[in-house]
């Protein structure tokens, strides 16, 4: 087997381990850094001149943001007010990614990494509720 398709096919099998024993704190942490890392893709894909690759990076890097959003539950938060500026906010950042896909930006890239960043910052800052798994 090829060293690195057998690196990708462990990478996959631990993400699925990963997964499948998270606790919801840390899948929405993972998606985060899913986004972050897709982000990153992008934009070197954008730099090395690699279109076809930035758009695939930033489609799922929307497809994340996306889920992010779909995952709100304003039935189940202390504060609707909160989960509907966090609804606008990955609203926000969707259309960026988008408009960052058309016009080839970089700079649209770095400023949706810094918003979702300052966004995990306080996720990361929230402790994981008690008994739930790591």
């Amino acid at each position: 087997m090829n060293p690195m398709r057998a690196l990708r096919q462990y990478q996959k099998v631990n993400s699925h381990a990963q997964i499948s024993e998270a606790s919801p704190h840390r899948l929405v942490q993972m998606l985060m850094e899913g986004g972050l890392d897709r982000m990153a893709q992008a934009k070197g894909a954008l730099a090395r001149g690699d279109i076809a690759q930035k758009g695939l990076m930033l489609g799922k890097a929307i497809d994340i943001v996306i889920g992010l959003r779909d995952g709100l539950d304003a039935e189940k938060s202390d504060d609707p007010a909160y989960v509907q500026q966090l609804e606008s906010l990955y609203a926000y950042m969707t259309n960026r990614l988008m408009e960052a896909n058309l016009h080839n930006d970089a700079d649209m890239i770095d400023e949706v990494a810094r918003l979702l960043i300052t966004v995990k910052e306080g996720w990361d800052a929230i402790a994981a509720p008690q008994g739930a798994a790591q």
